[in-house]
């Protein structure tokens, strides 16, 4: 009798070890709604990541962590996390980004509530369940990042962005994609001969003398550099010498096959555009590892200030790495637009 009571229990054990995990994806979705609408009323406070008072990231980041997820504090941060997800292809619990809200760029997120809604912790009524279409967020959407699925749904599958027909391997939803697409049709910017544009690959200081004087078509040349002469990029180093967009090295070398540096491209961007007196005062804060006082300290806050995406729209600036050609792309339209 003892061992038939005893295979019954292991039976019964086994079988919820083996439930289908729709079950268990279901009280995911159903946690999701139940912390985030718990929470609906409550008072909108600047930097606040309680339930006394909620700013928009902190509401996010404090429902996550209910759930066991962490996530960054602030929406840039947030922003740069997680896979990109189409609009179209929404899930709950994915987040939301707005931008130009109360500053330029990347500026707010909410947690997609299905049926075209979002928890919102809004400054006027504090956290809301909000359409995405409201006339106000709808016209500010910037796009969704999926951290975690609560749907089931494998994340890599569901996240996959939509190629673009400009470059095989350009996500229409890579931040950098409008200023890639506008500056290729212009004709200032191209792919490589295989059809690929690469734009996390770095770029040369000789493609970038290239870009700005497609652009700008310099007509003075200056005396150029000791290192140029074997250089296809000859002319275009030496008309952006004589424009006083860049100088060069101590040692009289230019460097065309050294990589840009990020710290080289916002210098190089105001001084192209003579963006040196443009307003930066909404900007002076946005980058946690710069502060006054630092040598490029004004052009690398720019690079925000005049930004039309969220490519700038980060934490840091990292001005000793590489710029990317997606980057450079972005930096010279958003220097153009600027004008």
């Amino acid at each position: 009798m003892l061992k038939k009571v005893l295979f019954f229990v292991a039976i019964a054990f086994v079988t919820v070890l083996v439930l289908p995990s729709k079950e268990a994806d279901a009280a995911t979705e159903e946690k999701l709604h139940s912390v985030s609408k718990q929470y609906i009323g409550v008072p909108y406070v600047f930097g606040g990541t309680t339930p006394s008072g909620f700013d928009c990231s902190g509401f996010t980041q404090y429902v996550f962590g209910k759930m066991g997820i962490s996530i960054p504090r602030d929406t840039l941060g947030q922003f740069s996390t997680g896979k990109s997800v189409s609009r179209s292809n929404l899930q709950e619990g994915d987040l939301v980004f707005f931008k130009n809200t109360y500053r330029r760029g990347i500026s707010h997120v909410g947690i997609y509530a299905g049926n075209n809604q979002f928890y919102n912790a809004t400054s006027s009524r504090g956290v809301q369940l909000v359409s995405l279409s409201n006339p106000y967020w709808g016209p500010k959407y910037a796009g969704a990042k999926r951290v975690s699925s609560f749907s089931g749904e494998s994340d890599v599958a569901a996240s996959k962005a939509p190629l673009s027909d400009l470059f095989p391997d350009l996500s229409k939803e890579h931040d950098a994609f409008y200023a890639i697409e506008i500056m290729t049709q212009r004709d200032i910017v191209s792919g490589h001969t295989d059809g690929t544009f690469r734009p996390e690959e770095g770029i040369t200081r000789g493609q970038v003398a290239a870009i700005l004087n497609r652009h700008f078509d310099f007509n003075n040349v200056g005396e150029g550099f000791s290192d140029i002469g074997q250089t296809r990029f000859q002319e275009d180093i030496k008309a952006i010498q004589a424009a006083g967009v860049v100088g060069g090295f101590k040692d009289g070398t230019f460097r065309p096959q050294e990589n840009l540096t990020k710290s080289q491209m916002a210098l190089i961007v105001q001084r192209a555009f003579d963006l040196k007196g443009y307003p930066l005062e909404e900007s002076h804060d946005i980058y946690e590892n710069i502060k006054p006082g630092y040598e490029f300290y004004d052009a690398v806050v720019l690079m925000n200030a005049i930004d039309r995406s969220p490519v700038f729209d980060r934490n840091e600036y990292k001005v000793g790495e590489e710029a990317t050609r997606a980057e450079f792309t972005t930096a010279v339209y958003n220097g153009m637009e600027a004008n």
